[in-house]
Order: structure tokens, then C-alpha cells, then sequence
């Protein structure tokens, strides 16, 4: 089985920067989307229901922002939305398919004001222990979303100047850390081991994309069920140079 999660920036846009194009080199099983920006009923008819998929839309109740979604192959039933059902921003989908439970997860941004910083912080407080319940399930669970934090210097070009910056605070590293050793596995980190990078997300100042000088903040993420199936991973750059800023991220599981 081949997931892959994608912050896609707007699908509407997307799909007119290469998205078909891009999934088809993927060739996911199931595919968790971020930050749709949009109602199916605003996209192309053959983007709302496309082919050979089963797809279920969680859009934020504000039009043109925020919005999860789940596409697979097989077909999925849908258990739930939100961390307690309510989730006007559309920013958690849970869903069953051929046997593992996904999670298509969109945290909060925090860099836009301190408003949102503490809305931020108020989400990851109720994360935690909501995603420890998942933890503990006997059957695979796959987490995987835009975590808007970069979890250590390894996941971060400019790891120095960043450091009082949302989205590489140190308690936002300690906050992810502490999912890490919890016992989910960070199966993009346990594939690349101690390397600098991969990158999944690229600032659009100066040449941070042609140059690869981004941040590791999309995650693929399961319990230890998962992690006996677990094969590989990637980051498929081209999908963040191209059709989103960020890239698109695929694990295969045997």
C-alpha cells in the first residue's frame, strides 16, 4: 500500500500547475490532502468525484481556506472528523480503508499573529492526548499532514536564525518530540536516518526552492502496528518546486 499525504496550497490551483500530473508519477493507494481551499462543488466536475477514487471532503466552513480530505483506491468508511467532532476549519479527516486507519491532519500555522500562535498552541494541547488513543490501536495507523513544525536542526536549513520563529519553537520541537517518543515513528526520519533534510515545504523569498533550503514540516507518522509494514519512504520534490509549496510525501507499506 502507497500513502501519501500533500499539502496542495489550494487545489483549485494546483490542479492548474501539474497536480494530475504529479499523482500520476506517485501512483498513491491513498492520498491525505491539506489546505484544500475549496467545496467540491467549486472544482472541476471531474476533480469532484474523480475516477476511480473514493473520496471524502472535509472543507473548513470559511470558503477558500483550510480543508482536509481523503482519496483511496479501495473504499473507505469515514470515522471521524476533528478531535471532538467539532472542526469548523476542516483540519482533521480519520477514515478506515482496506484495513488501516488514516488520518489526514492539518495543524495551525502560528506565523501570522499571535492570535493564531495561541490558537496554535491550544490545538496542540488537545492533540496529544487525543492522538495517544490512536496510538495504542492493534490495527496500522497512519497519521500524515502539515505539522507546521520542524522537529529538529536536521529538518531545517537555517536551523540558527529560526529558532524564535513559529513553527521551529523550542517547545513546538519539544511538542513533536514528545509524539516521537510516545511511540509513533517518524518514518521519513527513520528512512533518511541522520542526514540534513529531506525538505518539505519552501519559503518563496529569495531561492529557497532552487536552492533546497526549506523545512521538514509534513509528516508521515504510525503506530507500531504500521511500522512492522512499513517499506520506504520519499519527498517528491518536484511536487513543491511546481504545483504546491509544499512537496508531496509517500510511504510504501508491504
Amino acid at each position: 500500500m502507497r500513502i501519501t499525504t500533500w499539502n496542495v496550497n489550494g487545489l483549485r490551483a494546483a490542479l492548474r500547475k501539474g497536480f494530475a500530473e504529479i499523482l500520476d508519477q506517485l501512483a498513491p493507494d491513498v492520498l491525505l490532502l491539506q489546505e484544500v481551499r475549496a467545496l467540491p462543488e467549486q472544482l472541476p466536475e471531474e476533480w469532484a468525484a474523480p475516477d476511480g477514487w473514493h473520496v471524502h471532503w472535509h472543507p473548513a466552513e470559511k470558503r477558500g481556506y483550510s480543508g482536509t480530505a481523503i482519496w483511496s483506491r479501495t473504499p473507505i468508511e469515514i470515522l471521524g472528523t476533528g478531535l471532538d467532532g467539532d472542526d469548523p476549519e476542516g483540519r482533521i479527516v480519520r477514515a478506515l480503508t482496506d484495513g488501516v486507519e488514516v488520518v489526514s491532519v492539518y495543524l495551525p500555522s502560528g506565523s501570522s499573529s499571535v492570535v493564531r500562535q495561541q490558537v496554535k498552541e491550544d490545538w496542540m494541547e488537545e492533540f496529544a492526548p487525543w492522538a495517544s488513543q490512536l496510538l495504542s490501536k492493534r490495527r496500522p495507523v497512519i497519521m500524515g499532514g502539515d505539522f507546521n513544525i520542524a522537529h529538529t536542526e536536521r529538518d531545517i536549513f537555517y536551523a540558527k536564525s529560526n529558532e524564535n520563529m513559529s513553527g521551529f519553537l523550542p517547545h513546538e520541537r519539544d511538542w513533536m518530540g514528545g509524539l516521537i517518543e510516545t511511540g509513533w515513528r517518524d518514518f521519513v526520519r527513520n528512512h533518511y536516518g541522520e542526514m540534513q533534510g529531506p525538505y518539505s515545504w519552501w519559503s518563496n523569498r529569495g531561492r529557497a526552492r532552487e536552492l533546497d533550503r526549506g523545512w521538514r514540516i509534513d509528516y508521515l507518522i504510525g503506530n507500531t502496528p504500521a511500522a512492522k509494514r512499513f517499506q520506504s519512504a520519499d519527498i517528491c520534490r518536484a511536487g513543491g518546486m511546481t504545483v504546491s509549496d509544499h512537496a508531496p510525501v509517500t510511504i510504501d507499506l508491504d
